[in-house]
């Protein structure tokens, strides 16, 4: 104690002050998320207590990061009696102002705890890119006047708390300069030994995923989150022999039935599909759907009716009721339903460099004359879409090309979706009279926060939460079809309603199992007969399965496979979220991590299983699809020949 005091003594005491402020703010941010995040057993010792001294040691570590700044003024500021009343007026300034961005990344924390059941991860790194969507979002979804006044409240309060200790630190400094350079110095390597001496893995003492994120610090996880955005798989994650990868993946689909691999191909997955029948040239409309978990549908056990188009299109069509989605955000889905290859660690290839002239679904039917199309109702720029989709080969339809006086109305994120379908329906009907064929993909946008849509068209006021988005939707995908059946190329259409993602990842684990279910349904009446389809299957196996009702015959890059034929084969399943990537087969979760750490977990109680013999072989099973696929992005091999 004798050293800290001697420490922070004379104006250094602001220095001590602020790490106070710092350390209570951010313990009662701790305390208060606990609360929000609402489980009573995080309340219990064993939890609340590593929760709260982990945390501890986080956030003295971030707090190093922010008393360099008073270090300086308290070290350089020169003695005399005409600087105290600048030195004052300086602290006071610098003190407010930190208090009220502490005050405002408090609030921001809940905010994005509230949509993601985190801590900031590389989302929100991601965010500080696309401001005007975020900003706008969180604008048409919270009242920003309490929020605002919060900030100032805390601020005010802080400040008031502290004035007496800022009065005294502006005192003369009563130390010699060689006395001020030493506690300078030491402030100033603060930063550096905190970075050391403090992994993002200390928080990771359960396996209760709020538990460990409670544990952080949300200024630590934001700077991990901004250098660890893209993540190498082969430095980072359990590796396996090239040759090894090679062989298992190989197996994975000749245990599918007879296949054909070319000699000496890059790429292990690559394969000949021979289809088994002459090929239906049928055009395709794939509608991603934002945030459409299974629960929603009543033909999943809901009772609420919010999907009555949807169960209908379900039951009249193929109804998969076990298709996992592979990650928590659209660009995740727009990649598993593209290039159908697993979610590797870090960002999607959507966001990726590089991630042009690859092997898609696109190129499938591009091959065949169709013209893809990619259509959504917001702007595509937003997470490098148009520049992906562009950059392979399709044509992108974005906000830019709605009339105004065809909108309805619109939100941050996008035009409603009735009106993104209205769009589609031109689209669609252009590519019918110049004789070319089409596949569409439509990226919907209404089932997202603000949660807003045209008055009148559900019994659900705008803006009133996710239902009401959840059965506008449902309506707006009901009013296309039945809009479509009246056109002359209806007939000779299949289409394709999947979502991107669930509308929570929130979990116990890190890969929640339940929170990744959703629909995917399949509809051409008079083309596919009705069928509910049970087969354990993934969102990387709905290009190969809908191509294969189409009976094509391709060079495969696919890692996917045909969900009907081939899935009862092999059932199995491929989540993320952000770091950790899994592998679901019988009823047992490969997670990966960084630091090369790897579990077997049980898929529904969430506990940690032994590494038997069936382990070991699902957990090379796992390494190989990531391992592979991570290496075919880095190396090339998935993009297109002579590119």
């Amino acid at each position: 104690m004798n050293i800290l005091a001697r420490l922070f003594a004379g104006r250094f005491r602001l220095v001590g002050l602020m790490l106070v402020a710092y350390l209570v703010l951010n313990a009662l941010v701790r305390l208060g998320l606990l609360a929000f995040n609402g489980d009573a057993a995080l309340l219990s010792p064993a939890h609340l207590l590593p929760i709260m001294a982990i945390g501890l040691v986080f956030d003295v570590a971030a707090a190093c990061w922010w008393l360099p700044p008073f270090a300086l003024i308290a070290a350089l500021w020169p003695d005399g009696p005409r600087s105290r009343k600048a030195l004052l007026a300086t602290l006071g300034v610098s003190s407010g102002l930190t208090f009220a961005l502490w005050a405002f990344v408090a609030v921001s924390e809940f905010v994005f705890w509230n949509e993601f059941a985190s801590r900031f991860n590389f989302i929100a790194v991601d965010y500080l890119i696309y401001t005007r969507e975020v900003i706008g979002n969180i604008r048409e979804s919270y009242d920003l006047r309490p929020l605002f006044a919060g900030v100032g409240v805390v601020t005010l309060g802080a400040l008031a708390l502290s004035w007496r200790g800022i009065k005294r630190a502006a005192e003369p400094a009563g130390m010699p300069w060689r006395g001020r350079f030493g506690r300078l110095l030491v402030f100033l390597l603060l930063p550096a030994i905190s970075f050391f001496a403090v992994d993002a893995r200390d928080k990771e003492y359960s396996d209760q995923a709020q538990a460990t994120q409670l544990a952080g610090n949300g200024h630590y996880e934001f700077w991990h989150a901004f250098r660890t955005n893209e993540i190498d798989y082969a430095q980072f994650y359990k590796i396996l022999p090239a040759t090894k990868i090679d062989q298992v993946l190989r197996s994975e689909f000749e245990r599918l039935g007879s296949q054909h691999f070319p000699d000496q191909a890059p790429l292990a997955v690559e394969r000949d599909v021979v289809g088994h029948s002459p090929e239906k040239h049928l055009n395709v409309v794939l509608i991603s759907v934002e945030s459409l978990s299974a629960e929603f549908l009543t033909a999943f056990g809901n009772k609420e009716n919010l999907t009555p188009r949807l169960d209908k299109l379900a039951a009249d069509g193929l109804l998969f009721t076990r298709l996992y989605a592979t990650g928590t955000r659209t660009v995740r889905g727009l990649e598993a339903l593209t290039l159908s290859m697993p979610p590797t660690p870090g960002n999607s290839i959507v966001k990726r460099p590089h991630n042009d002239h690859l092997f898609t679904l696109g190129e499938i039917f591009a091959e065949r004359g169709y013209e893809p199309l990619y259509l959504y109702g917001g702007y595509g720029y937003f997470d490098n879409m148009a520049e992906f989709f562009g950059g392979n080969g399709y044509t992108v339809v974005d906000r830019t090309a709605i009339p105004k006086d065809a909108i309805h109305m619109e939100n941050i994120w996008g035009v409603a979706d009735e009106d993104l379908f209205t769009q589609a329906l031109n689209e669609l009907d252009q590519r019918q009279a110049a004789g070319r064929p089409f596949f569409a993909h439509i990226m919907t946008t209404s089932n997202h926060r603000p949660f807003t849509y045209p008055d009148g068209r559900i019994d659900i006021p705008s803006g009133t939460g996710r239902e009401g988005a959840v059965k506008y939707t449902d309506w707006a995908i009901g009013d296309f079809i039945d809009r479509a059946r009246t056109k002359s190329w209806f007939a000779n259409t299949m289409f394709v309603i999947v979502a991107d993602h669930t509308a929570s990842g929130r979990g116990k684990t890190d890969l929640p199992v339940e929170q990744f279910l959703i629909p995917l349904i399949i509809y051409a009446p008079g083309q596919i007969a009705p069928q509910r389809v049970d087969t354990l299957a993934s969102q990387i196996d709905v290009a190969p399965t809908l191509l294969a009702l189409l009976d094509f015959s391709y060079r495969s890059h696919f890692f996917g496979h045909d969900i009907i034929a081939e899935g009862p084969h092999h059932p199995r399943a491929f989540l993320a979220n952000y770091q950790t990537v899994g592998y679901l087969e019988d009823g047992v979760l490969v997670e990966l991590r960084p630091q090369r750490r790897w579990r077997l977990v049980d898929s529904v109680s969430g506990k940690e299983l032994p590494a038997d013999e069936k382990g070991k072989r699902l957990l090379d099973e796992a390494i190989s699809y990531y391992q592979g696929a991570s290496e075919a992005y880095r190396s090339g091999a998935l993009r297109r020949s002579g590119n």
